[in-house]
């Protein structure tokens, strides 16, 4: 049976961010698809919606979702508003669904807030619609404290550089697990890679073995 992903970036991306992700799940077997969205004056719900457009074009009988930051928050807002019947399965990566501290601080300066604008809405600042799907949904966390919300002061502690842990925790999920790697690096690190090829397959994550300090064999020291 032919099994479909489809990624969905983070704020500042048009997608490529994710290719090594992208290749990992193709060599598992699945067909993959990035929806990639201009963020420029939309707010999460209108960019949901367009996403469930793109996904009433595929005929795959299962369709999985894997989202990145502000990615996991229009899945969330997609999944509020349009109810899904085919069978498949949801990974939240580094997204803030409580609300992000480093969004708030950089919506109190001009320039970052005009460039933050309708994410606002229901999105980065909090409000973030409940889950209340069926399907299985894992929320992935990253504990590398170093990326481009340091700028902004940091959330609390432990953190990816730009989401805290307590940021990811979804009420309702169905797994959640932590590791060592930052915002962005969690989208090259095959440890990663591994945990979503092992949650879409089963609806759980697999074990942690050890606690490395950083995931160096993907290249842990992308920081943004």
């Amino acid at each position: 049976m032919r099994e479909a992903v489809v990624l969905v970036h983070g704020i500042w991306s048009n997608g490529m961010d994710m290719w090594r992700l992208r290749r990992q799940l193709s060599r598992a077997g699945y067909e993959c698809h990035i929806f990639r969205y201009q963020l420029w004056g939309k707010p999460p719900a209108e960019i949901a919606s367009l996403l469930h457009e793109f996904i009433d074009t595929m005929d795959a009988p299962v369709v999985h979702f894997v989202g990145h930051s502000f990615g996991g928050i229009v899945l969330l807002h997609m999944f509020n508003r349009y109810p899904f019947s085919r069978d498949g399965r949801i990974v939240l990566m580094g997204a803030p669904v409580t609300g992000s501290v480093v969004g708030k601080r950089h919506g109190s300066v001009p320039i970052p807030r005009w460039t933050l604008r309708k994410t606002t809405e229901q999105g980065i600042l909090g409000d973030v619609p409940q889950w209340k799907g069926w399907q299985d949904i894992g929320i992935i966390a990253g504990t590398f404290p170093l990326g481009a919300g340091l700028v902004a002061g940091g959330p609390d502690m432990p953190h990816d550089g730009t989401v805290s842990v307590d940021e990811t925790r979804l009420k309702g999920a169905t797994d959640f697990i932590a590791l060592p790697v930052s915002h962005t690096g969690m989208l090259i690190s095959s440890r990663v890679a591994t945990q979503v090829v092992t949650f879409l397959r089963s609806g759980k994550f697999g074990d942690v073995v050890g606690t490395p300090l950083l995931d160096t064999s993907v290249g842990g020291f992308f920081f943004l």
